[in-house]
């Protein structure tokens, strides 16, 4: 007979879970395996995923009706219809393929059909109702980061991105054991009218509920009767085939409770006892590698053992969080103007800043299924309302955890590829949130508080220097701080072979172009080196025609839809372009300086500091790394 365990610990919980994964840290790691996509619901990414394919693939209509030459249709108007000939416009269906000579497509309810000619009341503008190639997701760019959690939006953006099987982290096994010789089976309703038929057994029917939740393959044992050599051996039998075990009950006093006991001849036992209530004699133990924890018997004691040490530690397995989605206020960021007609769920992006979370509408357009995924909740605007202003408090539908927001970065400003390969590498500590506005649309949000820091690489024309002009003279009475980032390239892309002979901003006359949004530090470094050389933006073909990302750019020269575009470097050796460099820019990020101690900062200026990032900027190209992640204060 084993002798009594009287001697529990009092642990305070923060250091038995410490103690626990340091134990463990050695043992733990978290495998992969390769699956198809249509199979990956509710499984995690052990690696980000990158697009291999351009959504959609092609120039496609976005509504039905006809395509038309949009400078064949000026001076339509309702006083002077046009009439268009049956080989000046052709019949198109949402989704057709939009081909040259067209390029604009006019709504099937604006025109009037006969038999061989339609007529127009108004002008078609250049790419009116066409979707560009590139315009949902663009080849190379990343869809999903390391360690998330698939869910069902997720997949059709995969399977649009080109992607048919995907890594995840591989579901850990879990042996669920429910130990007690006064335990019995619940078989038939008949158990349940004995008065002495024992205590039925139930916890390990919610461990293996929260286990599946947790991202683990539950296995569920029989239960096992008090007597030490049956638990010794079941114990065994379950470490050589499990990741994981929940033993549940013997865990505290009793003359019958040999939990430690058997934990302690076949493994070593980390923490017995731990300063809660209930949950107390809750038993944290390594055997042969593996997390053995002790759970009490007592239903609530055991939920409660299994919230603070078994979930985390799946966690660490698995990679699944277990949290509710609740509903929060937060502060718009942007007008939202919205129809009479319908109740809408703008998709926003959501972070802490300050005291405030701060919601930023994302794309609306019914095919920007990209924006479900980067969205971390919806703002839904009633029907009955035309919009909400920007500044007015709105209840968000949240699709991530509260935790999640709170250990976010919110940054607003110019794009570049590095955001994403920053954002994979803080996954573990903290989250990255990246909307793209340009440099001057991410300082004004700086400066109304809605943004942790603005990504931005804004050159001065009177000094000749970058960035720091801006700051002084957009925020003269705050205190600001300047997070070093990349000398980057900027280029002119070409098609492979640049057909063109492009070799110079001089030679962006010759064909057609696609320029960055209006704001953006990339086109007013190209109007600054324009004006130097004297040339008329009017004299380039697409100056007006804009995109709001670098890969955007690339997608659209690569598609052949322009000859060329400005961008980096790196966007262009992504998508295979031939390009001209034209300038070497400081890329950096603008803060205020109190929110250079917030965890989650230091842990974005930890990743631009270390060694793996540069790594990363050598394979993308067209980056220098000197003093990357220095803090320089303004």
């Amino acid at each position: 007979m084993q002798k009594r365990n009287l001697y529990l610990s009092n642990t305070p919980v923060e250091d038995a879970l410490e103690q626990f994964q340091s134990a463990l840290a050695p043992h733990i790691k978290q495998a992969s395996e390769t699956i198809a996509v249509i199979q990956s619901l509710d499984r995690v990414t052990s690696e980000a995923i990158y697009a291999k394919c351009n959504s959609p693939l092609y120039n496609s209509a976005a509504m039905d009706g006809i395509a038309v030459i949009a400078a064949k249709t000026h001076g339509a108007s309702e006083a002077t219809p046009l009439t268009l000939s049956a080989d000046e416009c052709i019949a198109v269906d949402t989704g057709d393929p939009i081909r040259q000579p067209y390029d604009a497509v006019i709504m099937a309810e604006d025109i009037q059909m006969e038999e061989t000619t339609a007529t127009i009341r108004a002008a078609a503008a250049t790419w009116q109702h066409i979707r560009p190639v590139g315009e949902d997701i663009v080849q190379g760019e990343m869809i999903l980061p390391r360690g998330h959690t698939i869910r069902p939006m997720d997949i059709g953006v995969l399977l649009s991105g080109g992607i048919a099987e995907i890594p995840v982290c591989i579901r850990p096994k879990v042996a669920v054991i429910p130990t007690g010789t006064e335990l019995t089976e619940l078989d038939s309703e008949a158990e349940t009218s004995k008065s002495d038929g024992g205590i039925i057994e139930s916890n390990s029917r919610m461990f293996e509920a929260l286990v599946q939740k947790g991202g683990g393959i539950p296995t569920r044992f029989s239960p096992v009767p008090d007597i030490y050599e049956k638990l010794i051996q079941t114990l065994k039998d379950a470490i050589n085939d499990y990741d994981m075990v929940l033993f549940i009950a013997g865990t505290s006093a009793g003359r019958d409770d040999y939990t430690v006991h058997v934990l302690k001849a076949l493994g070593e036992v980390i923490v017995h006892g731990v300063a809660m209530k209930p949950g107390k004699p809750v038993i944290l133990a390594v055997v042969n590698g593996k997390p053995v924890i002790g759970v009490p018997g007592y239903p609530v004691s055991a939920y409660i053992a299994y919230e603070n040490f078994a979930a985390p530690i799946l966690k660490s397995l698995s990679g699944v969080s277990q949290n509710e989605m609740p509903i929060v206020q937060a502060t718009l960021s942007r007008r939202l103007v919205s129809s009479l007609k319908h109740r809408e769920y703008v998709r926003v992006r959501v972070g802490k800043v300050g005291e405030r979370l701060i919601a930023s509408p994302l794309a609306r357009g019914a095919g920007a299924a990209m924006s479900l995924v980067r969205a971390d909740g919806f703002c839904v605007v009633d029907q009955d309302d035309e919009g909400i202003e920007a500044g007015a408090t709105v209840n968000i539908l949240l699709s991530r955890t509260l935790h999640d927001l709170e250990k976010t970065v919110v940054s607003i400003g110019s794009h570049d590829l590095i955001l994403d390969i920053v954002a994979d590498m803080m996954h573990k500590e903290s989250r990255l949130s990246s909307t793209h506005v340009g440099s001057m649309g991410g300082l004004l949000a700086l400066k109304n508080g809605e943004a942790h820091m603005a990504p931005f690489h804004l050159l001065d024309e009177e000094t000749g220097e970058y960035n720091i002009p801006f700051i002084k003279k957009l925020f003269p009475n705050r205190q600001m701080a300047i997070i070093k980032g990349v000398g980057r390239v900027q280029c002119i892309m070409t098609q492979q072979g640049n057909p063109l002979s492009i070799k110079s901003i001089d030679d962006l006359t010759k064909g057609s172009f696609i320029n960055r949004q209006r704001g953006a530090g990339t086109r007013l470094l190209l109007d600054y080196q324009l004006k130097l050389k004297n040339i008329n933006p009017s004299k380039i073909s697409g100056y007006e025609k804009e995109a709001a990302t670098h890969m955007a750019v690339a997608a659209a020269v690569q598609s052949g839809n322009v000859d060329a575009g400005i961008g980096i470097q790196s966007a262009a050796k992504a998508m295979g372009l031939d390009y001209i460099p034209i300038g070497e820019e400081a890329y950096d990020f603008a803060m205020p300086v109190e929110f250079l101690e917030l965890p989650h900062v230091k842990s974005f200026i930890k990743v631009l500091q270390c060694d793996a990032f540069k790594l990363k900027l050598t394979e993308l190209g067209g980056y220098t790394s000197i003093n990357c992640g220095a803090v320089n204060m303004i």
